[in-house]
Order: structure tokens, then sequence, then C-alpha cells
């Protein structure tokens, strides 16, 4: 089978810019990693696109734009445009030598329990600003058919450890603003599902605390002291008893976890910390709801890079190996947007994006649509 070129862009629930990334692939195996790029939002931007989650929340029509929404929904489809320009520009790359373009959009809502899910942009106006065909809104049919429509990236998870000479079974964590995993054991799908508040959660703290949209690295985290009291708290939160397969809005523990840990009477460097402390123990609570244990733990997405987080994760998910995407020898920072050009590869072939055993869904589930430039 002819492999495809495709760029895969991702905007993801921390909304600090949209990753692009290039791969050369048959929607089952990976035959060449290409390059990666990165286009930022402005401040301006980052405030209009909070407006539209807030926005959003009382959304019972997917196709409704309330409030800021229409105008974050320009946004998106101008800034993905123009992330596909400048990186196609800065490596030299003829826009006829791509085939598809996979554009996750921006999750603004995520109710898979009233079978909606709301990612804004516009997949058929992109394709007419880049001259590229697009194929969106890949989480639609998977919430329609009573699946999750979540966690979409573990198909291309499987494809990556498949590939790796590490102790099976292998963990897939990727930590962006909704942490998930996927466990990979020789199965013909994979397993997989959200564990937890992710890096939104510190983000949010951080932004309202400094003005700053994250801890980086974890620099406060490791300068605070964690509440155990706080996460236990936090854990109590039923979510947690839920078998898989589950997902989550970035917005599910704002609430709860503000009240239940005191966020409000604690330091930036105690919240940070106790904040990080949540998330690597939501990871942690998850282990008993797997198939087997892990073996080995590879991390991804911005989380990835929070040195404090990652040695919360290894004292917690000892004895098994605790090890980044980098160090696996992966692109941590584009592993989003090089699984949306899978996906992307995926559906041109008519394959399965998701699978009773990630998103619940009754039957393997094809995902997405296409739109061409004319």
């Amino acid at each position: 089978m002819a492999a495809y070129r495709a760029i895969g862009l991702m905007s993801g629930t921390s909304m600090d810019g949209v990753d692009a990334a290039l791969l050369q692939t048959d929607g089952e195996t990976v035959s060449a990693f290409g390059p990666s790029g990165y286009r930022a939002y402005s401040e301006q931007e980052r405030v209009l696109l909070h407006a539209a989650l807030r926005d959003a929340a009382m959304m019972k029509d997917r196709n409704a734009r309330p409030g800021r929404l229409s105008e974050a929904e320009d946004l998106i489809t101008r800034a993905h445009a123009e992330a596909v320009e400048a990186f196609l520009r800065e490596h030299s790359i003829d826009p006829a030598s791509i085939d598809v373009v996979g554009f996750h959009g921006q999750t603004v809502l995520h109710r898979p329990e009233r079978r909606l899910t709301v990612q804004i942009g516009d997949g058929a106006g992109l394709a007419r600003e880049i001259g590229i065909p697009v194929v969106y809104d890949f989480r639609a049919a998977d919430v329609a058919a009573g699946g999750q429509g979540a966690p979409l990236v573990p198909v291309y998870h499987r494809a990556l450890a498949n590939a790796l000479d590490k102790p099976h079974p292998i963990a897939v964590l990727n930590i962006g603003g909704v942490a998930n995993v996927t466990m990979v054991d020789g199965w013909p799908d994979p397993f997989a599902c959200d564990v937890g508040p992710g890096n939104a959660l510190i983000d949010d703290f951080m932004r309202e605390r400094t003005g700053h949209p994250r801890d980086p690295a974890g620099v406060n985290a490791a300068q605070g002291h964690a509440d155990e009291s706080a996460v236990a708290r936090v854990l109590a939160h039923p979510f947690f008893k839920l078998k898989p397969p589950k997902s989550l809005d970035r917005n599910d523990f704002r609430d709860w976890v503000a009240d239940k840990a005191g966020l409000a009477a604690m330091s930036d460097q105690d919240g940070a910390a106790t904040l990080t402390a949540i998330t690597a123990a939501s990871v942690a609570a998850i282990v008993s709801h797997l198939p087997k244990m892990p073996k080995s733990w590879i991390v991804c997405g911005g989380g990835s890079h929070n040195v404090t987080m990652m040695r919360a994760l290894s004292e917690r998910l000892a004895p098994a190996q605790v090890i980044t995407a980098h160090e696996a020898g992966w692109n941590a920072d584009a592993m989003e947007a090089q699984a949306f050009a899978y996906l992307a590869a995926r559906h041109l072939r008519g394959l399965p994006l998701t699978f009773p055993s990630t998103t619940g869904a009754k039957e393997p589930m094809p995902g997405g649509v296409l739109a061409r430039p004319r």
C-alpha cells in the first residue's frame, strides 16, 4: 500500500498554539517522520479562546456558535492556515506534494454522555485556504455511535510502541490538558482511556496567580509542598472508580479541585506542587483498571517537559520504568500533530480510528470528514 504524505495539526486543551508535523504513512505503519512546527497563540488570542470555552459550556447543538464562538472559530481556522503556510515555507515543501492535512480543531465542549462533542474550526474553509484536502471532525462519528469520542491517539501510539524494543506491556501516557493512557501488548486493538486532569489545572492556576500560562519545567511545583490530604480528597471523585472506557472535558475537575484541594489558601508553589501531585496520582489510580501491569511507561505531551511531574510519576508508578517520549526516540512535542496526520491517512483508507477498547463504541469506528479545496 502506497504511503501518504500527510500533515497533522493539533491545538490542544492547553490552548497555547498550533502544532504541525509531517508524516509519511499508509495509516498502519510509519515509513518516514518529517519536520514539525509550531504557531503560538498570542495572549489576546488565548483570551478569546478561554471566552469561547465559557460560552460553549451550555451548548446543546454542536453546530451552534453562541457568544464569541463564531469569532473563535474564525481565529482557529486562520491560525491553522497560517501554521500550514509557514510550515511549508520554512521547510521548502511543495503543497502539491502533500496528500492530506489532518485538522483536529479546538475542543470547546466534550459531553459524550449527551452524545455531544464540539471542535471549532472550519475544515472546508481551511482546505480552500491552503489548497490541500483536509480531514476534520474526527470525534463526532464515534460519539454519535455511543462512544466516548476520546482518546483518539491510541491507534497511533500502538504503531509507535510496536516498533520499540522495550519490555511489554507498554503504557503510553499523554499529558496534555487532560491525561490519557494507551496500553500496548500485542493485542489487535489498543486499550486506552482518559485518566484524569493533565496540565489544564496547573496552567489555569498559574495563569490566575502569575499571569503566565504554565509552570515551566515544574519549577514552582519543585519549590512547593504537595498536600497529600488534598490529593486524597480530589481522588475521591467518582470518575476515578469508573472502569474504562471513560473520557473528560478539560474543565471537568476545575471546580471540584478548587473546592476539595483548597487551592485558594495555598501559595503559588504549594498549589502547583499539589496540582502536579494530583495529576501523578490520577495516573497511578488507573493502573488497577488496566488489563495488565505496565512494565514501561512512555510520557509524551507537555507534561513530559515537567521535571517535577516526571519525578512524581516515577515515584508513584515504581517499579515500572518511566521515561519521556524523547528518551524513547520519539518527537514528544509533535506526537499529537503526527497522530492527526496518521488518522487522516487512515480516513483515506477507510480504516477505523476508534475501537471498543478505546472509546467504548460498539464496533471499530471510522471517523472524520474529507473536504477538498474545490
